[in-house]
């Protein structure tokens, strides 16, 4: 998933003020990402793959959402 397809964990290839975060959607060039700190649309040029902890952190936070909040994350 190179191109960064939903349900991918991602980060931002700038900053890491959004923290990493998962495709939640996709349009041409650019990912809707649901980051830790933000829903963004950001382009695919400025995303990376997370790494195992970030993907670790994400999964973390989403279940701990899902938990408190219930849904689909």
């Amino acid at each position: 998933m190179e191109a960064h397809d939903v349900g991918t964990y991602v980060a931002h290839t700038g900053t890491d003020v959004y923290g990493p975060g998962k495709v939640i959607g996709t349009d041409g060039d650019w990912r809707r990402v649901r980051f830790v700190y933000f829903v963004a649309t950001v382009a695919v040029g400025d995303l990376r793959a997370a790494s195992a902890r970030e993907e670790e952190e994400v999964c973390a936070w989403l279940m701990e959402k899902a938990a408190r909040h219930g849904g689909n994350w």
